[in-house]
Protein backbone atom coordinates (compact mmCIF):
# COMPACT_ATOMS: atom_id res chain seq x y z
CA UNK A 1 0.00 0.00 0.00
CA UNK A 2 1.43 3.19 -0.60
CA UNK A 3 1.28 6.61 0.76
CA UNK A 4 -1.39 7.79 -0.95
CA UNK A 5 -3.69 5.00 -0.50
CA UNK A 6 -2.80 4.79 3.67
CA UNK A 7 -3.71 8.39 3.75
CA UNK A 8 -7.03 7.93 1.99
CA UNK A 9 -8.05 4.74 4.32
CA UNK A 10 -6.91 7.20 7.40
CA UNK A 11 -9.23 10.59 6.44
CA UNK A 12 -12.06 7.99 5.49
CA UNK A 13 -11.70 5.97 8.79
CA UNK A 14 -11.86 9.13 10.56
CA UNK A 15 -14.98 10.58 8.65
CA UNK A 16 -16.65 7.11 9.60
CA UNK A 17 -15.23 7.74 13.08
CA UNK A 18 -17.03 11.14 13.51
CA UNK A 19 -20.08 10.21 12.24
CA UNK A 20 -20.68 7.22 14.51
CA UNK A 21 -19.72 10.27 17.33
CA UNK A 22 -22.32 12.46 16.05
CA UNK A 23 -24.68 9.87 15.47
CA UNK A 24 -24.11 8.29 19.85
CA UNK A 25 -24.45 12.14 20.44
CA UNK A 26 -27.63 12.90 18.77
CA UNK A 27 -28.94 9.16 20.46
CA UNK A 28 -27.74 10.67 24.18
CA UNK A 29 -29.18 14.27 23.75
CA UNK A 30 -32.67 12.61 24.14
CA UNK A 31 -33.83 11.99 28.05
CA UNK A 32 -36.46 9.82 28.59
CA UNK A 33 -38.45 12.35 30.24
CA UNK A 34 -38.27 14.10 26.99
CA UNK A 35 -41.88 14.93 25.21
CA UNK A 36 -42.34 17.02 21.82
CA UNK A 37 -43.08 20.81 21.78
CA UNK A 38 -43.46 23.81 19.37
CA UNK A 39 -39.93 24.32 19.68
CA UNK A 40 -39.06 21.31 18.27
CA UNK A 41 -40.87 21.67 15.20
CA UNK A 42 -38.92 25.02 14.16
CA UNK A 43 -36.48 24.37 11.30
CA UNK A 44 -36.35 22.47 8.16
CA UNK A 45 -38.00 19.45 7.11
CA UNK A 46 -38.40 17.12 4.24
CA UNK A 47 -41.56 14.78 3.58
CA UNK A 48 -42.64 11.78 2.00
CA UNK A 49 -46.77 11.08 1.36
CA UNK A 50 -47.23 7.67 0.35
CA UNK A 51 -48.37 6.99 -3.35
CA UNK A 52 -46.55 10.87 -4.45
CA UNK A 53 -43.72 11.13 -6.23
CA UNK A 54 -40.77 13.05 -4.84
CA UNK A 55 -39.97 14.42 -1.62
CA UNK A 56 -41.35 18.00 -0.33
CA UNK A 57 -39.75 20.69 1.29
CA UNK A 58 -41.60 22.59 4.98
CA UNK A 59 -39.65 25.07 7.06
CA UNK A 60 -41.40 26.02 10.36
CA UNK A 61 -41.09 28.95 12.45
CA UNK A 62 -42.54 30.62 15.65
CA UNK A 63 -45.68 32.05 14.89
CA UNK A 64 -45.34 35.85 15.08
CA UNK A 65 -48.43 36.35 16.56
CA UNK A 66 -49.96 33.05 18.78
CA UNK A 67 -47.54 31.22 21.30
CA UNK A 68 -46.90 28.06 21.14
CA UNK A 69 -47.41 27.54 17.58
CA UNK A 70 -45.28 27.21 14.33
CA UNK A 71 -45.87 29.13 11.03
CA UNK A 72 -44.02 28.28 8.40
CA UNK A 73 -44.47 27.05 4.54
CA UNK A 74 -44.27 23.90 2.63
CA UNK A 75 -42.61 23.55 -1.13
CA UNK A 76 -44.77 21.38 -3.49
CA UNK A 77 -43.22 21.92 -7.05
CA UNK A 78 -42.86 25.82 -7.33
CA UNK A 79 -45.89 26.42 -5.19
CA UNK A 80 -44.20 28.12 -1.62
CA UNK A 81 -47.53 26.97 0.69
CA UNK A 82 -48.13 28.70 3.55
CA UNK A 83 -48.43 26.11 6.85
CA UNK A 84 -49.26 26.50 10.40
CA UNK A 85 -49.21 24.13 13.12
CA UNK A 86 -48.67 22.94 16.60
CA UNK A 87 -48.29 20.18 18.78
CA UNK A 88 -50.58 18.93 21.70
CA UNK A 89 -49.74 16.31 24.11
CA UNK A 90 -46.99 14.62 21.59
CA UNK A 91 -49.57 15.08 19.03
CA UNK A 92 -48.62 17.07 15.85
CA UNK A 93 -51.08 18.82 13.32
CA UNK A 94 -49.70 20.84 10.59
CA UNK A 95 -52.29 22.46 8.55
CA UNK A 96 -51.24 23.63 4.78
CA UNK A 97 -53.64 26.32 2.57
CA UNK A 98 -53.24 26.66 -1.11
CA UNK A 99 -54.85 30.22 -0.93
CA UNK A 100 -53.64 31.43 2.25
CA UNK A 101 -57.15 31.24 3.88
CA UNK A 102 -58.76 27.99 3.14
CA UNK A 103 -57.17 24.81 4.59
CA UNK A 104 -56.57 22.55 1.74
CA UNK A 105 -54.33 19.73 3.77
CA UNK A 106 -54.20 18.69 7.24
CA UNK A 107 -51.18 16.64 8.16
CA UNK A 108 -52.02 14.10 11.71
CA UNK A 109 -48.91 12.43 12.98
CA UNK A 110 -46.82 11.38 16.17
CA UNK A 111 -43.04 11.56 16.87
CA UNK A 112 -41.28 8.43 16.62
CA UNK A 113 -40.64 7.02 19.82
CA UNK A 114 -36.61 7.76 20.20
CA UNK A 115 -35.98 10.46 17.57
CA UNK A 116 -36.37 12.86 19.70
CA UNK A 117 -38.69 15.20 17.15
CA UNK A 118 -36.26 14.26 14.18
CA UNK A 119 -39.06 11.89 12.63
CA UNK A 120 -42.75 12.39 12.40
CA UNK A 121 -44.99 9.42 10.71
CA UNK A 122 -48.62 10.19 10.35
CA UNK A 123 -51.91 10.92 8.11
CA UNK A 124 -51.89 13.40 5.50
CA UNK A 125 -55.30 14.50 4.54
CA UNK A 126 -55.33 16.30 1.31
CA UNK A 127 -58.80 17.23 2.02
CA UNK A 128 -62.05 16.85 3.66
CA UNK A 129 -63.03 13.54 1.47
CA UNK A 130 -60.09 12.57 0.66
CA UNK A 131 -58.76 8.80 1.98
CA UNK A 132 -55.89 9.45 4.49
CA UNK A 133 -52.45 9.20 3.33
CA UNK A 134 -49.50 7.93 5.33
CA UNK A 135 -46.70 10.88 5.58
CA UNK A 136 -42.88 10.90 7.02
CA UNK A 137 -40.99 14.06 8.22
CA UNK A 138 -37.74 13.72 8.97
CA UNK A 139 -35.73 16.90 10.09
CA UNK A 140 -32.89 18.02 8.30
CA UNK A 141 -29.62 19.32 10.31
CA UNK A 142 -29.03 22.56 10.88
CA UNK A 143 -25.68 22.21 8.18
CA UNK A 144 -28.66 21.85 5.56
CA UNK A 145 -29.55 25.33 6.13
CA UNK A 146 -29.01 28.03 3.07
CA UNK A 147 -25.45 30.19 4.25
CA UNK A 148 -26.74 33.37 5.89
CA UNK A 149 -30.26 32.86 6.49
CA UNK A 150 -32.07 32.50 9.57
CA UNK A 151 -33.83 28.99 10.47
CA UNK A 152 -37.08 30.98 9.46
CA UNK A 153 -38.15 34.09 7.52
CA UNK A 154 -41.71 34.38 7.19
CA UNK A 155 -43.12 35.84 3.58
Amino acid sequence: MNYTSMLRALVCGAGIALLGSAQAQDSAACTPDWTMSDAQLQGRWTASIEGQPGSLSLELGPHPEWQGTVKGYILRGDARLPMVGDVNQGAVTLEESADGVHITGTWLGQVVAASCGREIRGDYLPGEEARPLPFVLRKLPREHSEPGTPPYSPR
